[in-house]
């Protein structure tokens, strides 16, 4: 029994010392690492989420993705019933269609007003000319009747074709007035014409705008979220019909206790280990640290003036770049564990 005693024993002091051994070897691993970074576990690996939502209300005709799927930008993704954004599109184009023709019947009208005025001009010359000749008519008979070389008859004769070439003579000069009250009266309307014209075009362009509403497509490349609709289902407009998470820009906020940032500086590396990885080390480097503690941008920030004041340590939030490109298997919200060199 004493010879298995003593083996025993000496068996057991070897495990006892390479255990103490192990132990001071990690130990001091650990302080070394310690005096050299800054760690957290409060830490996040973070993306852009955005949910993809409906312009325009109306039913669902078509869904082309399924839950949790890849998409690419430019992907059609639902498809909403566009028969009444299709009719709204017809009645913007009869309406713009109505107002060119309206337009191009105005247009007519002034120019056939405006070749009128020529007449007019025309008519004036003929006029004055026959009412000078009518004056000078009658002057020569009114001289005539007072060297009595002419009868009072011959004179009135003469007196009432002066008076009418007198009044053909206004006459003209009036219409070629109304002629040009006319063409400002249809310039008007023209102008009138013209901003509707503008008008029925915006409303035109808005319905085809809507109508693209109606095919709804993935933003940007990246994963779908849950799939919480269904064909035939009413949608209105602003509403959420499915999440997309932004698989290019991937990143990690780390929050750092107040004492642990005092070195930091950006473009400073970073070891990043991810819970969900064993044995798996990503790296980057510092982006930014926050001009403010988490704190501060929480919804009702902590106020010390109440009078009832505990101290704690506060913590800063600090945004770390990933420096592999291929992160397909890291998932935004995993928890991760961040060491920053210290010097």
């Amino acid at each position: 029994m004493a010879p298995l005693t003593k083996k025993f024993n000496i068996l057991f002091n070897i495990v006892v010392v390479i255990i103490v051994a192990v132990t001071v070897i990690f130990f001091g691993r650990y302080l070394v690492h310690a005096s050299n970074y800054e760690e957290t576990n409060d830490a996040q690996v973070e993306s852009y989420i955005n949910p993809i939502s409906a312009r325009v209300s109306g039913y669902i005709k078509t869904i082309n993705f399924e839950e949790h799927a890849t998409v690419k930008q430019g992907d059609t993704l639902v498809i909403i019933d566009d028969r009444e954004y299709v009719t709204k599109v017809m009645e913007a184009e009869a309406a713009l269609e109505d107002v060119k023709a309206r337009l191009t019947v105005l247009d007519a009208q002034i120019n056939t007003t405006q070749t009128g005025t020529y007449v007019n001009k025309d008519m004036i010359a003929v006029a004055k000319a026959k009412f000078t000749e009518k004056q000078q008519d009658l002057k020569r008979y009114k001289n005539l009747l007072q060297e009595e070389a002419a009868t009072l008859q011959e004179y009135e004769a003469i007196k009432a074709q002066y008076d009418v070439a007198e009044n053909e003579y206004n006459a003209a000069r009036n219409n070629l007035k109304t002629t040009g009250s006319k063409i400002e009266e249809l310039d008007a309307g023209h102008a009138l014409l013209k901003a509707e014209l503008k008008q029925r075009e915006a409303a035109l362009q808005f319905a085809k705008i809507n109508l693209g509403y109606t095919v709804i497509t993935a933003p940007y490349s990246g994963m779908l979220g849950r799939k919480t609709i269904q064909e035939g289902q009413q949608v209105q407009a602003g509403q959420s019909l499915v999440p997309i998470i932004n698989e290019g820009q991937k990143w990690v906020t780390a929050n750092f206790k107040e004492t642990q940032i005092e070195n930091m500086r950006n473009g400073q590396e970073a070891e990043i280990k991810i819970d969900g990885f064993d044995d798996k080390v990503y790296h980057g480097t510092i982006e930014a640290i926050a001009g403010s503690t988490g704190s501060k941008f929480s919804l009702l920030p902590a106020d010390n003036s109440t009078g009832n004041f505990v101290k704690i340590t506060q913590r800063i939030p600090v945004k770390i770049k990933f420096k592999e490109t291929d992160l397909s298997q890291v998932k935004a919200g995993m928890n991760v564990v961040v060491s920053v060199k210290d010097k």
